[in-house]
């Protein structure tokens, strides 16, 4: 399913995966099975990505309680109001009922390893997000504890990196402080949860929202595939990319194309498709049996 089209509901926002209806007190977030890649949505879905996602947010949501309260009301189609129950059979296991908040204006990072953007600044400077580091990490290095490493939103292209001095003039030095703790707290026990299933939890990035009382709570996805860097504990070797339980595949397969990264995207060949979805897949095993 690439995309909704519910008449009757107040489209809110489309997102490179989320379609997000407002239902006046409550937004009603659906995970399509749309995929990116250099910040290009694909033509083609990724079968039963959205079902995945929803899962693995679901259960971390469950499992997290004790840190942070969490948006979700509702998966249950059922406890929807009756204007969603219509469309049933679409939002049956990819769709939440979720709280309306005012979210904060910052992606909340937390990275244990050097990986992605983070390799890169280290490379050039020896420093993530401002956060000097010792000399002589590799790629994929463990960092001796995690850090706090925000980025701003961005609605299209990439998110930027900043110091947590720039979150602060952002947020608020008191909110800045509240989600930094709150964030480490989260990484560090999913990180110890995956290690115990052979997985290794790279780094990751929340979203947090004030609620209508003035708490800060956890909203929209939470340790997913599309919002961490997992890789396989078994295969880890700092000096070199890992195995990743992600989109790599595609992106991968994308680098080997004459294609200038712009829209619109080429067309996927179905084994693509299938081994990106089977990692989403192993993915959600792994973590939630």
């Amino acid at each position: 399913m690439i995309q909704t089209d519910f008449p009757d509901l107040k489209l809110f926002r489309r997102g490179k995966v989320r379609d997000v209806y407002d239902l006046g007190t409550t937004l009603l977030m659906v995970a399509t099975d749309r995929i990116s890649a250099f910040d290009v949505i694909m033509a083609q879905p990724i079968p039963k990505k959205g079902e995945i996602l929803t899962s693995v947010s679901l259960f971390w949501f469950e499992h997290t309680r004790q840190i942070v309260r969490n948006h979700l009301i509702s998966s249950n189609v059922d406890d929807y109001p009756a204007e969603c129950r219509k469309y049933a059979d679409v939002l049956r296991g990819r769709s939440m009922l979720v709280e309306k908040t005012a979210p904060l204006a910052i992606e909340c990072v937390v990275r244990g390893y050097v990986a992605g953007s983070g390799w890169k600044e280290y490379k050039a400077s020896e420093t993530i997000c401002g956060i000097k580091l010792p000399s002589g990490l590799e790629e994929s290095s463990r960092l001796a504890e995690p850090i706090f490493t925000p980025a701003t939103k961005a609605e299209t292209g990439h998110d930027e990196n900043i110091s947590f001095e720039e979150a602060a003039k952002i947020v608020g030095h008191e909110t800045a402080v509240a989600v930094r703790d709150l964030s480490i707290q989260l990484y560090t026990f999913a990180s110890e949860y995956a290690a115990k299933r052979g997985i290794i939890l790279a780094d990751t990035k929340f979203e947090f929202g004030v609620d209508s009382r003035g708490s800060i709570i956890l909203i929209d996805e939470a340790l997913t595939p599309d919002s961490s860097r997992f890789w396989l504990a078994e295969e880890w070797q700092p000096g070199k990319p890992q195995m990743n339980f992600d989109k790599q595949v595609l992106r991968d397969y994308l680098e080997t194309l004459d294609w200038n990264k712009q829209y619109p995207p080429p067309i996927l060949p179905q084994d693509i498709l299938d081994k990106t979805a089977a990692k989403y897949r192993e993915a959600l095993e792994r973590l939630t049996a």
